[in-house]
């Protein structure tokens, strides 16, 4: 190969792996407005969460996935940038709980064979993060909206 050829292959190089980063943040302007207005609780980028689905059940299936997670007082969005894993909000109708293992928080979306966990450990206080999700939930299943 000679050097005329090597300078585009950096640059290309470059750019498919800066193309392939593990920022997972990204909201879209009115998904950030949306989540003021709600009162934003809590946020975390780049967080490596363990999904598991059919845990305890033969044939499950776990793998650990990079992604972000978004708490307002009546929502709760784990995605990778525009791709959504988990949306809680006022209006959901799937079943939902959360619960925390020292510093590990669960959250379960789904019952039976659908359900399916996504797990992380926060890097700030986990029992606030559980509290803030179960009132989500709480206020999702018909409960009080949180003030």
């Amino acid at each position: 190969m000679t050097r005329s050829y090597l300078a585009p292959l950096l640059g290309f190089v470059l750019a498919v792996s800066a193309g392939c980063s593990r920022e997972t943040g990204r909201l879209t302007p009115d998904q950030e407005q949306r989540f003021a207005q709600e009162g934003l609780l809590h946020r975390a980028d780049n967080l490596t969460f363990r999904w598991t689905q059919g845990a305890g059940r033969e044939g499950g299936t776990w793998e650990d996935r990079v992604a972000s997670i978004v708490v307002t007082r009546s929502s709760v969005l784990i995605h990778k940038n525009q791709k959504v894993g988990v949306e809680i909000t006022l209006g959901s109708r799937r079943d939902y709980d959360v619960h925390r293992d020292g510093q590990r928080v669960r959250i379960r979306a789904g019952s039976g064979k659908s359900a399916e966990t996504w797990s992380f450990t926060p890097d700030d206080d986990a029992e606030a993060w559980t509290q803030d999700i179960r009132a989500v939930i709480r206020a999702s299943a018909g409960g009080p909206v949180p003030q």
